[in-house]
């Protein structure tokens, strides 16, 4: 099998600025036990929860989004998640997605979007790897 093009690692340190979570409308998928640890976080029913929180996307399941595509979860003021201990295995993978890796110019215009892609420490390829996989699942 033959090495990425990032097999020798990318580098990637959160900025903490909040892109991630804002901008044009998409989707946070979320499966039954993140949902069950996000109702647990803030201190609801896993059912109030999804009544509050969640969209079904077809068969699938989303957070729901303000109008101007922020997730639910994001704080303007302090530009935080405010679920961030339980975020979604979507936003703890950001920015390994495949999609993300899929080439160096595709890397290369996801930077122009993150402030924390290109700068800070290496993150090895063994990493990178289990947060692609995670992202499969």
């Amino acid at each position: 099998m033959s090495q990425p093009w990032y097999r020798e690692g990318l580098k990637f340190a959160c900025a903490g600025c909040g892109d991630c979570c804002t901008g044009a409308p998409g989707y946070v998928w979320v499966n039954k036990s993140e949902i069950a640890a996000l109702a647990a976080a803030i201190g609801i029913g896993v059912e109030e929860f999804e009544r509050r929180y969640v969209r079904l996307v077809g068969i699938r399941k989303s957070l729901i989004e303000f109008a101007n595509g922020d997730c639910v979860f994001f704080h303007g003021e302090s530009r935080t998640c405010q679920v961030y201990t339980v975020r979604p295995r979507q936003c703890r993978t950001w920015p390994f997605w495949p999609s993300n890796l899929s080439t160096a110019t595709a890397w290369e215009e996801t930077g122009r979007r993150c402030p924390g892609c290109n700068r800070g420490r290496l993150v090895p390829l063994e990493s990178i790897l289990m947060q692609v996989e995670a992202m499969r699942v």
